[in-house]
């Protein structure tokens, strides 16, 4: 039996929660919140302490749009979240456009895409009638498919206005909506233009977070009562995305390839989609560009939002690989590639010569072999204004990258955290974040790409096998030439969104004077300091802490932009002898790098524990 007291639910609570059962459209929701309600009322204090959690805020726009788990009330994904959000980035969109000089009637344009989680089809629904009943041109997919190709199609289509409904890789309860930028309305806001086609950034989302709210507090002012309804469908005159727009995609995938200077193909490469939506496109990519020896993982090929073998299906957790690495084994296979659910990002695993094991590849380290291969053919494609070519990852990724550009004479820039800061990097040629987010054709797709990837990686990996070599082999020969760059992380979890704050503010107003022995040298407060070689501004200030020290590590403590919990990226690095290192001497400063980590490791779990 729930407990019950003499609490009451608050009046101003109270009122809240009724005008937000009359606004939503959705009987589950609406039926759970009156339920909750009248428990609420009848003094119910786990019922009245369920409604002020729900209702303790709203979603905000972080590292990925808005994410959260499904369910009623302001801070859950929900039907009328959506619909509220949808309105708020059309006022916004609306106003933008009303200051362009001349007629802007073409660029009142959105392409919607969607991943097969629950409700997603819903939410793509709900957004298409909210800009289709305000006169706008809808392009939306006639089907679940990935992210990337909704990045796309931004672009290729010139819309002002992007959404992709989905929550990546989080757990089978979440859903999430990013909203991209493009056409007219991205060139009003960034004169630059490089930012056309990309994930949205500070301020333009505190601004639309400022509309959304108007909206809200407009809605709740008047006497509108919406009628429940089942699940929408989208409008008539939706233009439809269809396999044109797949094949398409598809054929400039494969003109990334090198067929000339990089044929082989002798590959065994096993798949899998993660429950998600890449089975399809990335098995045919792959096919089509001459791996003809693709296994699927068949309990995870096809969607399914329930997520059934991977409770948290993200491909770096735990576990997630697991009947990839069965059917590794029972294939004789090269190479291991996942998806996580949109198929935005990919992971790798590969056999370590020296253990005859299986090895899954962080995303440094992935994001190091990406870079030595495209360094070695260069850019997969021109600039149009033949720039120099210039690589980039995000600020927590490994600095590795950074030193074999440096080494190799080649420009590197390193960015906030998140690819929509990724794709607005001048020349970019290839970029990448350590959570498996990489980017081989920053020309087509302003976002992390894991289908084109997938191709690209298993053109790195053919090649490495017909030269007798492999991945591993190919790490120990970038750490020759640039330096070993191991990197870890410490994770702090907290109960809600509304503590991620808390880590960082008691470290800012004294940070550490040493860590794990060694002096720390600079600290940066990135709410107050601009990131080495960049500037500060409005759109550039976040919460995030980084510290050098005398010894070469580096530290940086943030909130997550996803998910309720701090994030502490530890790097430590250690020279080797030069391109003509031994293994012995190569293995010998992995063992003094991975030692210093450890040291890292228990002197931030102390300091934030």
């Amino acid at each position: 039996m729930p407990e019950t007291t003499n609490v009451t639910v608050k009046d101003e609570l109270r009122s809240t929660v009724r005008r937000w059962i009359q606004l939503d459209p959705d009987p589950a929701t609406r039926g759970e919140l009156s339920s909750l309600l009248t428990r609420a009322e009848g003094s119910d204090a786990e019922a009245a302490d369920q409604l002020a959690r729900l209702f303790a805020g709203r979603l905000a726009f972080g590292t990925a749009g808005l994410r959260a788990e499904l369910g009623p009330g302001p801070l859950r994904m929900n039907r009328l979240v959506v619909r509220q959000t949808a309105a708020g980035l059309l006022r916004h969109a609306e106003e933008k456009l009303a200051e362009a000089d001349g007629d802007a009637a073409g660029a009142r344009r959105i392409v919607i895409g969607y991943d097969a989680r629950h409700q997603s089809d819903e939410f793509a629904a709900e957004t298409a009638q909210i800009f289709a009943a305000a006169g706008w041109e809808v392009h939306a997919f006639d089907r679940p498919g990935p992210t990337p190709l909704l990045a796309r199609q931004v672009l290729v289509r010139d819309a002002s206005v992007g959404v992709m409904v989905t929550a990546s890789h989080n757990p089978p309860r979440d859903n999430g909506y990013k909203v991209y930028l493009g056409g007219v309305l991205s060139r009003l806001l960034e004169p630059h233009g490089r930012g056309a086609g990309a994930q949205i950034t500070a301020p333009v989302d505190t601004q639309i977070a400022a509309t959304i709210a108007a909206v809200v507090a407009e809605e709740f002012a008047g006497d509108l009562e919406v009628r429940p309804a089942a699940a929408p469908q989208m409008p008539e005159g939706t233009l439809p995305i269809d396999d044109d727009a797949r094949a398409a995609y598809r054929e400039e995938a494969l003109e990334l390839l090198d067929p000339a200077e990089f044929p082989h193909r002798d590959l065994t490469v096993v798949y899998t989609a993660m429950h998600g939506v890449g089975g399809e496109m990335v098995t045919e990519l792959l096919g089509k560009g001459g791996f003809a020896r693709v296994v699927p993982v068949a309990e995870q090929f096809d969607p399914d939002p329930d997520f059934p073998t991977a409770d948290f299906p993200n491909p770096e957790e735990p576990g997630a690989l697991d009947l990839a690495l069965q059917a590794a084994a029972e294939h004789d296979a090269d190479l291991v590639l996942a998806n996580d659910p949109d198929a935005d990002r990919l992971s790798a695993a590969v056999v370590d010569p020296a253990t005859g094991r299986w090895r899954q590849l962080s995303g440094d380290e992935m994001g190091a072999l990406f870079g030595a291969h495209l360094l070695r053919r260069g850019p997969l494609r021109g600039a149009a204004d033949g720039a120099a070519p210039v690589m980039a990852n995000s600020i927590v990724s490994s600095r590795l990258l950074e030193r074999l550009c440096e080494v190799r004479g080649v420009g590197h820039s390193a960015t906030l955290t998140g690819f929509k800061w990724l794709a607005r990097v001048e020349h970019m040629s290839f970029g990448y974040e350590e959570a498996i987010g990489f980017n081989v054709d920053p020309t087509h797709v302003k976002d992390k790409d894991g289908v084109s990837a997938a191709l690209i990686f298993a053109e790195l990996v053919a090649d490495l096998k017909a030269r007798g070599s492999s991945a591993v082999d190919a790490l120990d020969e970038i750490a020759a030439e640039a330096g070993v760059f191991v990197t870890d992380q410490v994770t702090i979890r907290v109960d809600d969104l509304s503590q991620l704050g808390e880590v960082t503010a008691g470290l800012r107003p004294e940070p550490p004077a040493e860590i794990a022995g060694a002096a720390v040298v600079e600290a940066l407060d990135l709410t107050r300091d601009p990131l080495p070689g960049g500037v500060l501004d409005e759109a550039t200030v976040t919460d995030a802490l980084i510290y050098l020290t005398a010894q070469g590590d580096r530290v940086i403590v943030r909130p997550s932009g996803t998910e309720p919990k701090v994030k502490c990226y530890l790097e430590a690095v250690a020279d080797t002898p030069g391109v003509d290192s031994s293994t012995e001497a190569i293995a010998e400063a992995r063992q003094r790098a991975a030692a210093r980590l450890g040291e890292l490791r228990e002197s931030m779990e102390r300091l934030l524990g």
